[in-house]
């Protein structure tokens, strides 16, 4: 082969691979990331929203002061089975307790969301490159209704505020997201819930050290 001819080969094989590195790159986090910005929920959002599932146990978030600090609710279990759907752009949260009391919570998704990323300097790695990532979604809005145990609770307008939260490179998947947090607030209702995503992976809560930043 002459040497002109394989001059011309290796190039056009470097051209192949020029674009997946540059998309791979484009998901890279950055030592010191810390970013806030309010996005619109577009198409994309709605897909892996509708892909997320949550976890079947939902727990109640207890400050030190107990039920004296919360308002809507009282004298509830700790923890509640959950079945939660996102459909139509709507979350329904279908609570119930192990004594049989059950109560559904309707959420109109916002046209505007927040996202937040952060490098927490644990010195571990992203599949990307570069640190990993903690990140958030947050969604905030007003409750449509609430039936059952938080029927008296729910008056207009009582907002909440809903949190997918994660660990990942600058780029978001589904599995991503292991854990999320609910609260509720209004004239009647002050309480909030957590539990964990069945659709996110455990692994991303282990995952290898992060290559030292080079000094300048």
């Amino acid at each position: 082969m002459k040497p002109v001819s394989f001059f011309l080969l290796t190039l056009g094989a470097l051209g192949l691979l020029l674009p997946t590195n540059a998309l791979a790159c484009g998901c890279c986090s950055e030592f010191g990331t810390y970013t806030t910005s309010t996005e619109k929920s577009d198409t994309n959002t709605v897909e892996l929203l509708q892909e997320m599932k949550f976890d079947k146990t939902a727990t109640l978030y207890i400050v030190a002061g107990g039920f004296d600090d919360m308002k809507g609710l009282s004298e509830l279990e700790k923890d509640f089975e959950l079945a939660n759907t996102f459909a139509a752009k709507t979350w329904r949260f279908n609570f119930k307790t192990p004594a049989g009391k059950s109560g559904i919570l309707t959420l109109p998704m916002p046209t505007q969301m927040i996202q937040f990323k952060v490098d927490i300097h644990d010195g571990r790695a992203s599949s990307g490159g570069g640190p990993f990532l903690y990140k958030e979604w947050r969604f905030k809005g007003n409750v449509t209704t609430g039936t059952g145990l938080f029927k008296s609770s729910i008056i207009q307008p009582t907002t909440y505020l809903l949190v997918y939260q994660g660990r990942g490179n600058y780029c978001d998947k589904v599995e991503d997201f292991t854990h999320w947090h609910l609260e509720i607030e209004g004239k009647n209702a002050k309480y909030s819930f957590f539990g964990k995503m069945s659709s996110g992976n455990p692994a991303q809560e282990s995952v290898s050290p992060a290559p030292a930043q080079e000094s300048e």
